[in-house]
């Protein structure tokens, strides 16, 4: 039976006389970190350079951090409200500043995208691997110790622990040191908020070498709040939705896109007469024919390495109902908004068994029991999301040229090899046309250099435009389906570029129906459904309250505003000239701007006011 400490010191103390001074320990992605074990560790390995550390880990999970003044006003009462009891991990600051002792070491193989972009030793220190590949390199480095935040549940007497949020690399883990080919201290820091998840990861305590469990060491879940949809990821998610089977299968990957999709799929099936009227709006004629516009009859069966909230409105709504033995979602990781903790929670014995936590090698391959997998995961749809695309189909979705790591690979690629494996699968890769700034720039691309996909895997890309389908096509083909949902203002020159090395008819012209891909026609195309409630910001709920939601857009509008110095002084001069309605008030006051006590404050006031001002009007 596993040892029982209420001291993180004590449980380090532990483990090193156990272990030995080389520690190589193992930190589950995201929000499965047992933080107070993994704190108490550095701090001994910090304070005695006798100790060897190293953390192999992925998506270490930071609390927001305003970079400015209106930022700070808005961010630090939600992170007071939603991660105040969180405990941050101790090894983060010293990585950031470059500071970390020479005896301890952090290795990950998947960022929080864009927040390890400037960090030159998490960039060294990075390893490039798909997620299924990610237990076997931890094993290669000498694995000795893994810490895993748990729930636990007394039966009959006896505790039983759940891996509940990661059962992913854990797992596949367990099984190769029950197989002899690993062995390590599976050590455990028990959460009460953390939902006990039936299943493989529903583990005895004596697969526990060691258990945390106090009060002192409870904490908060990190719980980052869901985003508001735009008018982009609608469109995408509506694309897409026009592309799941009924009776199919269903992964979302990581990102905003699930949740537009979630609420597509939830629209075509609820009132289908709406989402084919919002289709027509939004898709070329010649796209129509070719989508899936019915409600579900079947049901489809989900099956992703992240299950999210997105899923949970899917269960909710009756469409996540085709079940394989007796589960109609198997997931190895998740993280998600409180309401998602507690809805998992609050789940009766039989909601909570419909959903099958397992380890990523059965999510993300079909190398084991890959018969029953074939069966089960039929006419199946892999939507994940890129960066940008090539005009030749390959995806950019972890990195930069200049071979710095954005986020990872993680289990983008697994799925896409999925897609080439099962009949009736498709891969489906996102993105968005155009990235904003004070330069506009597509995200089709002739080239680039460096890519996540190749160009040989090209299959189905989803824009706010439509969707390309270049599976088996040629490469003209490719390249004219590319520019048919690119941005129009940067088709002609990609079409030149394709025509000057020979890839493209130099007689080729880009159809009239393709050559309206504006942003402003796919908020005109979305807005009936938009004031008609169809399309909510927030379609699972919001951590936001009301008033913060309605700051949301203007100070988006502001920060993309700081980019372009016209516009910002063009908002500044609409503020300065209007006075603030009674609910513009409530916004101002939010930020503290209410009576502003000095020029900074009254600059501040303006601008927020004249952003409010362009939300509610929709003036540019």
């Amino acid at each position: 039976m596993p040892k029982i400490f209420s001291d993180p010191e004590a449980i380090a103390e532990d483990i090193i006389r156990d272990v030995g001074k080389r520690l190589v320990v193992g930190l589950p992605l995201g929000l499965g970190k047992a933080n107070h074990v993994i704190n108490a560790l550095y701090a001994r390995a910090a304070a005695d350079s006798s100790i060897d550390l190293t953390f192999f880990s992925a998506l270490t999970l930071e609390k927001p951090k305003p970079s400015n003044l209106l930022e700070a006003r808005f961010v630090n009462p939600v992170i007071d409200r939603l991660f105040g009891f969180y405990p941050d991990l101790d090894y983060v600051a010293p990585l950031r500043s470059g500071a970390l002792p020479r005896n301890i070491r952090v290795i990950e193989f998947f960022f929080l995208a864009g927040r390890w972009l400037h960090v030159p030793y998490a960039q060294q220190h990075y390893i490039c691997a798909n997620y299924t590949h990610a237990a076997s390199y931890v094993l290669a480095q000498g694995l000795n110790v893994i810490t895993q935040l748990v729930a636990k549940r007394v039966v009959d007497g006896a505790a039983r622990y759940s891996l509940s949020c990661n059962t992913d690399t854990t797992l596949d883990l367990l099984r190769a040191r029950a197989e002899g080919r690993a062995a390590f201290r599976l050590i455990g820091q028990v959460n009460s908020e953390l939902p006990f998840m039936p299943g493989p990861g529903d583990l005895p305590a004596e697969e526990f070498s060691a258990v945390l469990d106090g009060a002192d060491t409870d904490f908060t879940l990190f719980a980052p709040p869901a985003e508001p949809i735009s008018d982009t990821k609608y469109a995408i998610g509506l694309h897409v939705a026009g592309l799941v089977r009924d009776g199919g299968t269903l992964q979302i990957g990581i990102g905003q896109v699930g949740d537009a999709l979630a609420q597509s799929l939830i629209l075509r099936d609820r009132d289908n007469t709406q989402f084919k009227s919002i289709l027509a709006r939004l898709s070329p004629a010649s796209e129509l024919s070719a989508l899936q516009t019915g409600p579900f009859r079947t049901g489809l069966y989900g099956v992703s390495e992240m299950v999210t909230e997105a899923f949970l409105g899917l269960i909710e709504a009756g469409i996540l109902r085709r079940a394989v033995d007796g589960v109609i979602l198997h997931g190895a990781f998740f993280l998600g908004p409180k309401s998602f903790y507690r809805a998992l929670r609050e789940m009766t014995p039989g909601e909570i068994a419909r959903i099958g936590m397992m380890p990523v090698s059965f999510t993300n391959e079909l190398y084991r029991d890959e018969e029953e997998k074939r069966a089960a995961r039929r006419d199946a749809r892999f939507v994940n999301s890129a960066m940008m695309v090539t005009l030749l189909g390959a995806a950019i979705s972890d990195g930069l040229e200049d071979g710095r790591v954005v986020s990872g690979v993680g289990g983008q690629y697994n799925f896409v090899a999925q897609a080439f494996a099962l009949d009736g699968a498709r891969s489906i890769l996102a993105l968005d046309a155009v990235r904003a700034g004070a330069k506009a720039q597509s995200n089709i691309r002739w080239s680039y250099g460096h890519e996540t996909i190749p160009r040989h895997l090209r299959d189905i890309f989803v824009t706010e435009y439509g969707v390309a389908d270049t599976r088996g096509k040629s490469d003209e083909d490719v390249i004219a389906a590319m520019l048919a949902v690119a941005d129009s203002r940067f088709q002609d020159e990609l079409a030149r570029r394709a025509k000057e090395v020979g890839k493209l008819p130099k007689s080729y012209q880009i159809p009239a129906a393709c050559r309206e891909n504006l942003p402003e026609r796919i908020t005109a195309a979305l807005k009936p459904a938009r004031e008609a409630g169809l399309l909510p910001s927030f379609p699972f709920g919001s951590d936001f309250t009301d008033v913060e939601q309605r700051l949301m857009p203007a100070l988006q509008i502001l920060q993309e505003a700081q980019r372009m110095p016209l516009r910002l002084a063009s908002l500044l001069w609409r503020g300065v000239t209007r006075t603030p309605g009674a609910a513009d008030e409530q916004c101002l006051a939010r930020l503290g701007l209410e009576k502003p006590a000095n020029l900074a404050e009254r600059m501040y006031r303006a601008l927020v006011g004249a952003a409010l001002d362009q939300v509610r009007h929709g003036r540019a």
